[in-house]
């Protein structure tokens, strides 16, 4: 039971450094609303700018924000 839990949990610390790897690497990603398209339809059919990317197609990582989340505190604390 034990070696499933570590298992478990070695697999979930790496999938996390990986992932804030990536982010590190490159902090933009496709908006999830509209799912990098810029637009998204209406309810009567027509294109709208989408609102979370204001039309770019592109927002910052969640990873990142909080890489830079972490960058401020840390900055924060030691001044």
């Amino acid at each position: 039971m034990t070696t499933i839990l570590l298992l478990a949990s070695l697999t979930t610390l790496g999938y996390s450094l990986c992932y804030l790897a990536v982010c590190a690497a490159s902090p933009w990603g496709r908006c999830r609303h509209c799912r990098g398209a810029r637009y998204h339809r209406t309810t009567i059919g027509t294109r709208r700018d989408c609102p979370r990317c204001d039309g770019t197609g592109i927002q910052v990582r969640l990873g990142r924000r909080l890489i830079d989340h972490i960058r401020t505190e840390y900055r924060d604390g030691h001044r």
